[in-house]
């Protein structure tokens, strides 16, 4: 544990102690990914219907959660993927990062590999490091999508699985459908899984279903979908994602969600079905508003000097910016000199890696269209 680092955006907030921002410069925090708005009207009465008049609400539940939850992710998953799902195939977990954990560990143990394109998620990477789970880096290419055939390179027989962020966190990132395709024929010719975090599908561009992978038949015998509930509907503080994957697996994550938790969130749960049940037309009208910022990000980086926009999609910009110091240090003065909060691509890199040092995150989608303006404009004038 000691030899794990800090949770980033809790040392991204320590930055922000003693430091003063003026009324007429407020702080603009594009740190964290996190809906920081309540879900919806609808959605909160149907939690606090659950709390006052359902009993079993406040009860301990299913380990591998609700069964009414669980056959709507599998109905709903197998429309819009256009293959075979089934209620024992889903497991509900609190949140994604626990469904991360959870299936890691009946996959590597210390000793073992895990190959994680960069940049890469720093919770993937803690936990990695926390079981002694060697995290192998793949270099992701030409607009931060990884190669399958660069992938196969680092391939030894102590590598597990293979893990893909698609829309990515930090890149921004959508996956063509060939990519992940390339990358579970790759993880089934190797014996490995493949395991793929939709957490930001939601907020993909693109129409139609994002990949095919569901529509193979075997698709059980090498991929792991996680999937995360607190974005699309607010449901950050309740705790609710989940994993796809075969029967066999979810015999093994049992195992670890029982001695961790013993259940998710049945609270959490209900405002999750609810949800799927009654708020699709709203959560279109909340990707709308996302890929209009996202928009803004594009044409805004296009036109700032020195600036390179590495990749753009879901909540992230991920950028490279044009100054002589490295971005933990930057990112440290854009706080005190410019009332920016982001996050250094320091925290997305190996240790000492150059690309960490040019690279940073911002994470718009709490920022609306007057204050991506105004993050701009203290972007232009900064200087190091």
């Amino acid at each position: 544990m000691a030899a794990t680092v800090a949770p980033p955006v809790m040392e991204a907030r320590r930055w922000l102690l003693g430091v003063t921002f003026p009324p007429e410069r407020p702080l603009i925090n594009v740190s964290q990914a996190a809906p920081v708005e309540s879900p919806p009207l609808g959605l909160r009465q149907a939690l606090a219907d659950a709390a006052l008049n359902n009993p079993d609400a406040h009860l301990y539940g299913p380990v591998l959660g609700l069964p009414a939850l669980r056959a709507e992710i599998a109905s709903q998953w197998s429309a819009n993927y256009g293959g075979t799902i089934a209620p024992a195939q889903i497991a509900i977990t609190q949140g994604c990062n626990q469904a991360f954990c959870a299936v890691m560990s009946t996959l590597a143990g210390a000793g073992d590999e895990v190959i994680l394109p960069t940049p890469w998620y720093f919770n993937h990477k803690m936990w990695l490091d926390m079981q002694g789970v060697t995290a192998v880096p793949l270099p992701a290419g030409e607009g931060l999508i990884p190669v399958a055939a660069v992938a196969a390179t680092l391939i030894t027989p102590r590598t597990r699985a293979i893990v893909l962020v698609s829309p990515n966190n930090p890149g921004g990132a959508e996956y063509p459908s060939e990519t992940l395709a390339a990358f579970r024929d790759l993880a089934r010719a190797h014996g490995l899984a493949l395991i793929v975090d939709e957490t930001y599908r939601d907020f993909d561009s693109r129409s139609g279903r994002p990949h095919e992978l569901f529509t193979d038949p075997d698709w059980a015998d090498t991929l792991i979908q996680l999937y995360s509930f607190s974005k699309a509907y607010r449901l950050t503080g309740h705790r609710v994602g989940s994993i796809v994957a075969s029967e066999t697996r979810l015999a093994e994550v049992e195992k670890f969600l029982d001695t961790v938790a013993i259940c998710p969130s049945q609270l959490g749960q209900i405002g999750a079905l609810w949800g799927m049940q009654n708020l699709s037309q709203w959560v279109a009208g909340e990707r709308d508003e996302i890929l209009a910022r996202r928009a803004a990000m594009v044409g805004g980086f296009h036109a700032l000097p020195g600036w390179k926009l590495l990749g753009c999609g879901a909540y992230f910009a991920y950028v490279e910016h044009p100054f002589d110091i490295a971005s933990d240090v930057l990112c440290k003065r854009l706080v005190a000199e410019a009332g920016l909060l982001m996050l250094p691509g320091t925290m997305f890199q190996p240790e000492g890696s150059p690309d960490g040092k040019r690279q940073i995150r911002i994470a718009f989608a709490n920022v609306d269209a007057a204050g991506i303006t105004e993050m701009f404009r203290r972007l232009a004038a900064f200087r190091a």
